[in-house]
């Protein structure tokens, strides 16, 4: 999909340096997903302890392994 935006250019070069990404496309679906992987894990760390998850650490590594598959 193509989208037209404004992106703070010294801040997107200082993420191509950091990410060492090629492209401006590779440098923001990296980011893209970086944000999502931290709101997950924030929404994920937020039911600890509250017993509605019923999954142990294992299972939730399991899932995560197979989420990340997805992705790629």
């Amino acid at each position: 999909m193509k989208t037209l935006i404004d992106i703070d250019e010294p801040l997107l070069k200082e993420a191509m340096k950091l990410s060492k990404a090629s492209t401006k496309k590779e440098t923001i679906h990296r980011a893209l997903s970086e944000l999502v992987k931290s709101c997950r894990r924030q929404s994920l760390k937020s039911l600890a302890g509250s017993g509605l998850l019923g999954l142990n650490h294992a299972e939730l590594r399991k899932i995560r392994r197979q989420n990340e598959k997805v992705a790629h």
